[in-house]
């Protein structure tokens, strides 16, 4: 069978990568890839957009693609599982309607609270006088997203008035996110510790994937500007046996039997981001209607089960009494991204050490492109560089000395991804 991945980046080229080797896969397309996903053995780019629906299913047509995986956020908001399930083509993500739960904060948060699903407390605006009225009650710290997509711009987390204020300003006033931004969610800052829960769901039951835990903040000891994600390792010890089963019980199981409830039923990967509180209660800070990105690069590290055959479970609705099992040494991946991000950074540049190979480590791109025969930097985050070790602190040993081995100009890269865990 051939099976497309739509998407260009660190998440796709791990999906990809996992269902290269799932039985029966003769070859992986991706739509449009990147570097990495061009030099695979058995995959091959398409130069499609992830948003040219049509030019897709005609792919589709044309190669026999018998299974396509979506792996961003767009497509599936915009509603491309839909569009092809009315063609007859098997298409793994939520429907249009239950991609609502990403699409939408104020979507997300009302659902929440309707399902008594534990969560931070909020209120939605349109209006910024209003928005500065409930902050100025509240005080700070204090979060403020974006209604919409914001590709990882839309959340800030304000610890003086003044840039509450400002935030709110620029998001309703000034259209400084567009669209995204035309309705705010202000809601409490939870202290704690952050944790991603991945489901793979079929519209009853919910599978878990291994636990991870994002670096979101760009700099050592999370501190700087919010990122897409500077790295990432699986599990997270913060998720022990015990809150597993917390965040199935209180978390997964209510968010499915929910949406089913709501004649929504969601089937895909369902991804909670996670606030573990320093009394032991998980409460939800966003829901994701894909695989997360960087968790995906060590998550699918470890993965040992066949993925095409468990999403082709989810699509069924056959997932009851399936278990996905994993490697039981830990993966740490670290994001090298370009130097300036999130903000101004330069492309194009030659990118080198990719061929020195090192056992147990893998390099998954990113942002990156062929030019004239070379591998060379195509957008903020260029690589996640994941190695695998018997404990955090080994499988970290491991990933930084891969990344020691390829270099460019200008690059930038955290030097503490996995601090959390190693401080336990």
């Amino acid at each position: 069978m051939k099976v497309l991945v739509i998407g260009a980046g660190g998440r796709e080229h791990a999906l990809a990568w996992r269902l290269s080797q799932s039985a029966g896969v003769e070859e992986v397309l991706v739509a449009p890839g990147n570097a990495g996903t061009a030099l695979e053995a058995g995959m091959r780019n398409v130069d499609i957009a992830v948003d040219e629906f049509d030019a897709l299913l005609n792919l589709v047509a044309q190669e026999k693609i018998g299974f396509t995986m979506v792996g961003p956020e767009v497509p599936l908001v915009a509603g491309i599982v839909d569009y092809f399930t009315q063609a007859g083509h098997a298409c793994f993500g939520p429907s249009q309607a239950a991609a609502q739960l990403e699409g939408s904060k104020s979507f997300s948060k009302e659902f929440l609270a309707r399902y008594d699903i534990p969560t931070a407390a909020y209120e939605s605006f349109t209006d910024a006088d209003k928005a500065k009225a409930f902050i100025h009650a509240q005080g700070v710290p204090i979060v403020i997203k974006a209604d919409g997509l914001a590709a990882g711009k839309g959340v800030v987390v304000a610890t003086s008035i003044q840039q509450a204020y400002s935030t709110v300003e620029a998001m309703l006033g000034e259209k400084a996110l567009g669209d995204a931004g035309a309705k705010v969610v202000v809601e409490e800052f939870i202290a704690g510790e952050e944790a991603t829960f991945i489901c793979l769901c079929d519209g009853k039951t919910a599978i878990p994937f291994a636990s991870s835990q994002d670096h979101k903040a760009r700099d050592d000891g999370d501190t700087g500007p919010n990122t897409g994600g500077m790295g990432a390792y699986s599990p997270a010890p913060v998720i022990d046996a015990q809150m597993h089963q917390m965040v199935m019980q209180q978390v997964i199981e209510p968010t499915l039997a929910g949406m089913a409830a709501d004649g929504i039923p969601y089937t895909g990967f369902l991804y909670a981001g996670l606030m573990i509180t320093p009394q032991g209660q998980p409460k939800v800070i966003e829901f994701n209607c894909r695989f997360g990105d960087p968790e995906a690069q060590p998550v699918m590290m470890r993965l040992q089960s066949d993925l095409l055959e468990v999403c082709q479970k989810a699509l069924a609705g056959e997932l009851a009494g399936t278990q996905l099992a994993f490697d039981s040494r830990t993966a740490v991946g670290v994001v090298m991204a370009a130097g300036g991000y999130p903000q101004a950074y330069d492309q194009g540049e030659p990118i080198s050490g990719l061929d020195k190979e090192l056992f147990d480590t893998k390099v998954f791109h990113a942002g990156t492109a062929m030019h004239a025969n070379e591998v060379v930097t195509n957008g903020g985050r260029v690589l996640c560089v994941v190695g695998l070790g018997s404990s955090v602190s080994n499988a970290q040993a491991r990933a930084y000395e891969r990344v020691d081995t390829i270099g460019w100009r200008n690059q930038y890269y955290r030097k503490d991804i996995g601090h959390r865990a190693l401080n336990r």
